[in-house]
């Protein structure tokens, strides 16, 4: 959960002054001042997000709206996803990649029928804005939604909160949006989540939000969860965090993100190519990568945090874990990182140095516990 942080004053979401009033501890996040937590606790909140309905505030995400009959092409031309096919109210996972490959952003984008609605990490989307506006600005109209909040409503019993207060969401499933009434606020929701549970995000006016917030809050299946139930959630779906489990040098092969890129941009394919690091990852592609991103599952219950070495059994350093902790859904401690391609099968045993100790472990399937996702 760690971030770089500057001295820079903390922006504040629209909800800051209701995470205080609910009693929030608040951190320095990419740049804002964010709930980690709240008086229940990280671990009664990860458990309520399985079991009920988590509300968590990313509104420090960046939110885009991208118009023009040229704004899919656009974007393909930057980005890996297959977005002219993407239909009307469908919504797909999408990586910037620069010209070696590496990952500059990991994105979502809705077609909302006369727009593109983009969300993009909030770390990055100073940067991710200019990026576009650089790239493609020509090509289309780049808006920063700045006066929207976002809201995740997350967890099983999310679907019935949202039936209630928006009863045309019943008619959504997984990465589907579309705008809707939620409680008298006109909003933008998809049908997706960072937790592997079925849930929908909601993007609303500032002017809104809190009153919403409250709304959601007051119904019987919904509680606050912070940033730190979102990492243990979202580890434990195999989820990647944007600066930690993929950045500039990693590419989609060696993070296991090959499903991002469109099958007709792929090598055969209608369209093949077209965006930057096409044919550094064609090659790896190709010829397999030197390195692979894997899930890893320790043998005892010490957890193997971000920047534990992986050796094999000799001591031979082999690959590093990126993202660690405990899962309280999966029952101990669960981790991914990179290894060697060599080590990368589900079963290899691998070594974790932790706390200079090296403590048994494995190669685990990414996916620690079942997701639910709701496709109908």
């Amino acid at each position: 959960m760690s971030e770089p942080q500057s001295n820079a004053p903390l922006a504040r979401t629209p909800l800051h002054g209701l995470h205080v009033e609910l009693g929030a501890k608040m951190v320095p996040f990419a740049g804002y001042d964010m709930p980690v937590q709240y008086p229940t606790g990280i671990l009664a909140e990860h458990n309520h997000t399985r079991s009920g309905a988590g509300l968590f505030d990313v509104s420090h995400m960046g939110q885009v709206r991208l118009d023009g009959a040229e704004a899919a092409r656009a974007l393909e031309s930057i980005s890996t996803a297959d977005l002219q096919s993407l239909a009307v109210g469908r919504q797909r996972y999408d990586l910037f990649t620069n010209d070696q490959g590496g990952i500059l952003d990991d994105l979502m984008v809705t077609n909302a029928g006369d727009h593109l609605f983009v969300v993009v990490n909030a770390a990055c989307k100073v940067q991710d804005v200019a990026h576009m506006r650089r790239n493609i600005g020509q090509r289309c109209r780049i808006t920063e939604l700045a006066d929207r909040a976002l809201l995740a409503l997350q967890g099983p019993g999310a679907a019935a909160v949202m039936a209630r207060l928006a009863p045309a969401s019943k008619e959504m499933v997984f990465m589907t949006g579309r705008a809707l009434d939620v409680a008298g606020h006109a909003c933008f929701v998809t049908r997706s989540g960072y937790t592997g549970e079925d849930g929908f995000e909601i993007s609303v006016p500032a002017s809104g939000a809190q009153a919403l917030a409250r709304r959601l809050l007051a119904e019987p299946e919904v509680k606050p969860v912070g940033l730190g139930a979102r990492d243990s959630l979202r580890l434990e779906a195999g989820l990647c965090l944007y600066g930690h489990d993929i950045d500039t040098s990693t590419t989609p092969v060696e993070a296991d993100l090959v499903w991002a890129i469109g099958k007709s941009r792929r090598p055969g394919g209608t369209s093949k190519g077209g965006f930057p690091g096409a044919a550094v990852i064609f090659e790896q592609l190709a010829k397999g990568p030197k390195r692979k991103r894997v899930g890893v599952k320790p043998e005892g219950r010490a957890p193997a945090r971000e920047h534990t070495e992986l050796t094999d059994s000799s001591g031979r350093r082999i690959g590093e874990i990126t993202s660690g902790g405990f899962g309280p859904t999966a029952g101990g401690p669960i981790a991914m990182g990179y290894v060697e391609a060599a080590y990368a099968k589900v079963g290899t045993p691998v070594q974790a140095v932790v706390r200079g100790k090296p403590q048994p472990a494995h190669v685990a399937p990414l996916v620690f516990v079942k997701t639910r996702y709701y496709r109908g």
